[in-house]
């Protein structure tokens, strides 16, 4: 299965590379979810007259914004 978050190569934050094949798929997955999801605002927005280049500024702050949970584990 070739996706356009393949050639991603995943590392831990010791910068060791994540070789699980489960782990990097469900990453890409989520991936992939995200991007959709992110389209979908992006047009539904667009079509409701909105601002492109304010809906991309959104979209930045929102993935600024996310808090990890797991501080300990870096």
């Amino acid at each position: 299965m070739s996706g356009e978050f393949d050639h991603i190569v995943w590392r831990s934050p010791t910068g060791e590379i994540l070789s699980c094949v489960e782990k990097i798929k469900v990453m890409r997955e989520n991936l992939e979810e995200l991007k959709q999801m992110a389209q979908d605002a992006m047009e539904d927005a667009l079509l409701m007259g909105g601002d492109e280049h304010q809906v991309r500024q959104v979209l930045h702050e929102l993935v600024d914004s996310l808090i990890n949970p797991y501080p300990d584990a870096e």
